[in-house]
């Protein structure tokens, strides 16, 4: 007997695999064409190829933005948190803040 309650999983499953599919060749193909267009007539460097930019995404991911997919704590955790602390903590959090980045938070 056939269950249909797994076919729209099946269909999510395909529609995420066809993103993953266009962000791994079309985010270079994006940078590939802003960079050809923008920098060469602004600051005078070459244009790249299609593996330039590949290997520039890569690069950029690993220096600033590292491999992590939604591994670090939510927005609404640190909510929960927020909403946790007793006022002496709050008032102790926002004055460490003040003190390190030096502007209201």
């Amino acid at each position: 007997m056939y269950n249909n309650e797994n076919k729209p999983y099946r269909r999510k499953g395909h529609f995420f695999f066809l993103f993953i599919l266009v962000a791994i060749f079309g985010l270079p193909v994006l940078i590939m064409f802003l960079w050809n267009e923008i920098l060469p007539p602004l600051i005078h460097v070459s244009t790249i190829s299609y593996w330039h930019s590949l290997g520039l995404l890569i690069l950029c991911r690993i220096l600033f933005g590292g491999f992590k997919f939604g591994g670090g704590p939510s927005r609404s955790h640190w909510k929960e948190k927020w909403g946790s602390m007793s006022e002496e903590e709050k008032e102790a959090l926002k004055q460490k803040m003040k003190s390190r980045w030096g502007r209201n938070c």
